[in-house]
Formats: C-alpha cells, structure tokens, sequence
C-alpha cells in the first residue's frame, strides 16, 4: 500500500492575500474602485498600487490581506464585484512555493506566474 502523504491543519494559513492584476490606467483605476469598495465592507488592509509586476505577478497588481476567518465573506464578495479584473487569491503559511501554487485559486482569468523566486523547490 503506498504511503499516505500526511495532512495539513488548516489553522496553519495565518493570512491570505488578494492579488488584484491590471495592465493599464483604466485598469488601475477598477482595482482602486474595488479595492477602495472591500475596505469599506471588511476588515482587509490593501497594499500599494504596482504600475509594473513585482515579484511572482505577471501583471500590474495590488494586494489585498485579510484573516482566514474572512476568506468565506471576503472571496465571494470579489467574485462577484472583480468586473473585468482577474484576481490571484492565495493562502499564506511559511512556505510560499506551495502558497502559489497548492494554495491559490483564480477569480477571472489565470496568468503565469514566475515561480523562479522559490528556488529551493
């Protein structure tokens, strides 16, 4: 019988994170809208505004954080209010190759990410 690979506590995830991406102006200006609109609604706090990609994110982006207990009122929410935003939603442990790839989800279109950063993976 093969091994059984162990299974991981939730209470693991400390926080997530709620890449909105954009590629222009007009873009820029749906993901301050949005992001201006979540911070009203919810306790998230909302990060810088890229005009260029940084770190793994293809796109222009700016990051949303907010608790685990959130996640189910939070997630939903910028589903149905991203407009023409893709959105990259991750969790966060200690182990970000895994955060960005095992723990992410799509809201919108999905993009490549440059993984290159997590090296010892």
């Amino acid at each position: 019988m093969p091994d059984t690979p162990a299974l991981i506590d939730p209470s693991r995830i400390r926080y997530y994170h709620a890449h909105l991406y954009y590629r222009d102006a007009a873009g820029l200006a749906e993901a301050r809208r949005l992001a201006e609109a979540a911070a009203e609604h919810f306790e998230i706090r909302v990060g810088r505004f890229h005009e260029r990609p940084v770190g793994p994110h293809p796109l222009w982006s700016c990051q949303l954080s907010f608790a685990p207990e959130r996640f189910g009122e939070i997630v939903p929410w910028l589903a149905l209010n991203r407009g023409d935003l893709d959105i990259f939603v991750h969790l966060g442990t200690d182990d970000d190759y895994f955060d960005h790839t095992q723990g992410a989800m799509w809201l919108g279109h999905s993009h490549p990410l440059d993984l290159s950063q997590f090296v010892d993976h």
